[in-house]
């Protein structure tokens, strides 16, 4: 199948493939929704720039995917500035509310079940999508904060069809849309979900959109909409009872603040990329991986690697799994305990790590390694914990406009529909983002609990917004939803384009692979027709016999899940030209504008 003949999808335009028709630049939106993109583009037809096309697609994400990100979550918003060349993170990760501890999600020293807990208010964090867009409009945007919610108030008040993707995450919801009555009257009414090509209105979010539109941010962190969320989050499932309840207060929202970081910096074959430092875990361990994998010659087919053979995935496969054996232990909220960043990139810490990785067979299970030597942070040796799960939703978009500036955005309310909590007369979901930390507590004299929960504390994130830079100038920006597979989602289209000389549309449509644990086991995509080209069935026993596990016996094709959904766009250093590559794993979507 020919490139262009699977690239339009809606509103999908490809351009990737083909030479630029004109240098003039334009301005290019690639979301996962195509009433999201529409409201980005809409900002730029309007004359506005990147950051304000950003914060239109994150509101009408709100409406559209509100099973993935919304008001009620966090995220990171990484922008390119054309005019001073300066890449900075907009950080509104959620915290931990000012009462939490580190045992809450093991009041009696047994860790809370998950499906429980993470539908309970407890496992709310304080939001901070809002305050987020709203500190870098006043930046950095050109557009006002009414301005950029319009779009999204009209598809909340008019509605929009219910797509595929919506209609199978309320009816494969384990029960999280019909637990609290609010989010079952929005998504299941008369106790009927909501299916394909429904027509979905959303009176109350719209009048919370409209309230936040009039009276700024402070209409969501303080006043009534702020006391109807500490009410909402109150409540728990029977099992848990009080300890299920939410700790949030009126003061953890009124002192919500974002964070401004500098990009974690990696290097990879000539190329830089620029990714998010910790709370997220997703530009270290990527670029741990990377480097892990760098003395191998990945696009070499003569040396009997290339896209999909047996010794590039094997090789691929071992390196997730040390660098996701170092994640576990390694890598918390920076602000409450300092993280070996030097250290788990350093040459010869990845020396010894790479070194592992043998060609001809699986090593055993790997233990996570020992970066203090080669940082320059004075650090006590933790040791593996128990963590919550992460969910496969989460959503991802990617801007640049006619300047040349670039944002690269993953936002979410973590496992899909959340807690599950829609909050009265407002309706939007709350965030599960607490149920990130470790359930069961690790801190001790020697053991620093990187990712314990503790006061005001941001939870470790998966999520990767990343930019590829070539000379010091942006040519790539991409990222994507699915929890912990997000650092092989990013991992995988970086390869595809710098080893395998792939366009980004075909990088982001090429079958990925990934491994989440030490221990395995092997997940891999082929399902669909647009993932090309395939694993084989030979790959896959080829894989078996080195020892990998998840893949079935011999002769079946285990490779048809889904992993992620890259959004991303690309800017052409020869011509000046700018492009956009959309997921269709889901309903992805670019539209470009030009002058």
């Amino acid at each position: 199948m020919s490139l262009r003949s699977h690239c339009t999808r809606w509103l999908v335009l490809c351009f990737l493939s083909f030479p630029a028709l004109a240098a003039s630049p334009d301005g290019v939106v690639a979301a996962s929704h195509p009433a999201a993109a529409a409201a980005g583009a809409r900002m730029l037809a309007q004359g506005g720039n990147a950051i304000d096309a950003a914060a239109a697609v994150q509101f009408a994400l709100n409406v559209v995917e509100p099973q993935s990100s919304g008001i009620g979550g966090g995220g990171f918003m990484m922008i390119y500035l054309a005019k001073t060349g300066e890449t900075v993170i907009v950080d509104s990760r959620e915290r931990a509310p000012a009462a939490a501890r580190a045992g809450m999600f093991a009041p009696d020293g047994k860790p809370m079940p998950f499906p429980q807990a993470s539908t309970s208010g407890i496992s709310v964090g304080v939001p901070g999508t809002l305050r987020g867009v709203d500190t870098a409009l006043r930046r950095w945007g050109t557009r006002n904060l009414a301005d950029t919610l319009a779009p999204a108030i009209e598809l909340a008040e008019r509605g929009f069809r219910v797509n595929r993707f919506m209609a199978e995450d309320i009816a494969n919801d384990h029960g999280r849309t019909q637990l609290q009555p609010e989010t079952a009257a929005i998504f299941r009414p008369g106790g009927v979900p909501l299916a394909e090509g429904d027509w979905l209105v959303q009176p109350d979010l719209a009048r919370t959109l409209k309230l936040i539109a009039a009276k700024g941010p402070d209409a969501f962190y303080r006043g009534p909409l702020a006391r109807a969320m500490i009410k909402a989050q109150q409540r728990t499932r029977d099992e848990l009872g009080a300890a299920g309840k939410g700790r949030m207060t009126l003061a953890d929202l009124a002192d919500y603040q974002v964070a401004i970081r500098t990009p974690l910096v990696g290097q990879y074959r000539g190329w830089t990329l620029a990714g998010m430092p910790p709370p997220s875990s997703g530009g270290l361990t990527t670029f741990e991986t990377l480097k892990l994998l760098e003395r191998f010659p990945l696009g070499d087919a003569i040396q009997g690697y290339g896209f999909g053979s047996p010794k590039t995935l094997h090789v691929m496969i071992e390196a997730m799994r040390l660098a996701f054996a170092d994640r576990a232990v390694w890598i918390g909220d920076d602000d409450a305990a300092a993280v070996p960043r030097v250290g788990l990139l350093h040459p010869g810490f990845i020396a010894s790590r790479s070194a592992l990785i043998k060609t001809d067979s699986r090593m055993d299970t790997p233990q996570a390694g020992d970066p203090l030597p080669w940082d320059d942070a004075r650090l006590n040796r933790p040791r593996p914990v128990l963590a919550g799960q992460e969910s496969p939703h989460t959503t991802h978009f990617s801007i640049v406009d006619r300047w040349g500036n670039v944002v690269s955005y993953t936002s979410s309310i973590e496992y899909t529909w959340g807690s599950g909590i829609t909050v009265p007369g407002y309706g939007f979901l709350l965030n599960n983002e607490l149920t990130d930390f470790n359930f069961a507590p690790s801190a001790s004299s020697a053991n620093p609990g990187a990712n314990d929960v503790a006061p005001r504390k941001r939870p470790r994130s998966s999520m990767a917004p990343t930019m590829l830079f070539k000379d010091g100038k942006p040519v790539a920006a991409f990222g994507s939803p699915g929890g912990s597979s997000i650092i092989n989602s990013v991992l995988n289209v970086t390869l595809n384009l710098i080893d395998h000389g792939m366009t980004l549309q075909q990088a982001i449509a090429a079958p990925r692979l990934s491994v989440t644990h030490a221990a395995g086991p092997v997940s891999c995509e082929g399902g669909q027709d647009f993932m090309q080209p395939r694993i084989s069935i030979a790959t896959q026993d080829a894989l078996r016999t080195l020892g990998h596990v998840g893949l079935e016996e011999s002769g079946s094709e285990r490779c048809k899940q889904t992993i992620g959904s890259v959004q991303g766009v690309v800017i052409d250093l020869a011509t000046g030209a700018h492009h956009g590559a959309a997921d269709m794993r889901r309903e992805g979507t670019v539209i470009k504008i030009g002058r």
